[in-house]
């Protein structure tokens, strides 16, 4: 990568990427059988998701690194089990957990993702993405809405076999854009961009996917904080401008 004078890493997938075609096809494929069991296919996908980062992050903390999608196929079962189904194996078929992994592929960008990116680059901003995503499927993302992200800008844990929030994640990126460029992190995750502070990026902050920061846990200085992701490029812009940006 060359050396910018300043620089954005985005996270992709709830950031600049809504879940919401993924919870839709989900309801499109099972959502019947799920509300028979009174569980919405919004919270059974979210309790998918959140169980296969779970074990994508614990077998990378235990240097057993495997690609996110192959840990979500696998937890497809236990997830459904977690949620309340008791024969999981009877409720859902392996060709249905695919049709439902395939709706990670038609996720759509949230509203405001393409004049975020613009305000940063019109400011002088390298954008780049980093995501636990494979970069091909997480580069679709931008090229299905028109909007302009080059596959070199693109970081994938699966290159060096660490996953977020292993701060070694987030320090091999930093020496990547050099130690003298301005460099922000950007994500819809605290715990993501919390981590990349606490690395050495300065943190901004979207609250468009979790609404509640939980400052009371996450103790990490972020000198961004915004509602939506055109105001949090903005205020990015803003803050470079005044020198605020750390340089590490």
């Amino acid at each position: 990568m060359p050396t910018q004078q300043k620089h954005v890493v985005f996270d992709v997938v709830g950031t600049c990427v809504s879940f919401d075609a993924y919870y839709n096809t989900i309801d499109s494929v099972i959502g019947d059988k799920l509300r028979r069991h009174t569980i919405t296919a919004k919270h059974f996908g979210f309790t998918w998701q959140t169980v296969a980062e779970l074990e994508f992050t614990f077998l990378s903390i235990s240097e057993r690194y495997r690609p996110y999608k192959e840990v979500m196929r696998a937890m497809f079962y236990r997830s459904l089990w977690l949620a309340g189904v008791s024969d999981p194996q009877s409720f859902a078929t392996d060709e249905q957990r695919e049709k439902c992994i395939e709706g990670y592929s038609a996720l759509e960008l949230r509203p405001g993702c393409r004049e975020c990116f613009q305000v940063l680059r019109d400011a002088g901003f390298t954008v780049w993405c980093f995501t636990t995503g494979d970069a091909k499927r997480v580069r679709g993302y931008f090229e299905r809405a028109g909007v302009e992200m080059p596959l070199e800008n693109f970081v994938t844990c699966d290159t060096g076999g660490v996953a977020k929030p292993a701060l070694a994640a987030y320090r091999s990126v930093l020496n990547q854009l050099g130690s003298e460029s301005e460099r922000w992190f950007a994500a819809a995750h605290m715990w993501d961009v919390s981590a990349a502070v606490k690395a050495g990026f300065t943190g901004a902050y979207c609250t468009v996917y979790e609404l509640d920061p939980c400052m009371d846990i996450f103790e990490d200085e972020m000198q961004v904080v915004e509602d939506s992701l055109p105001d949090m490029a903005k205020a990015i812009v803003a803050a470079s401008a005044r020198g605020i940006a750390c340089l590490k």
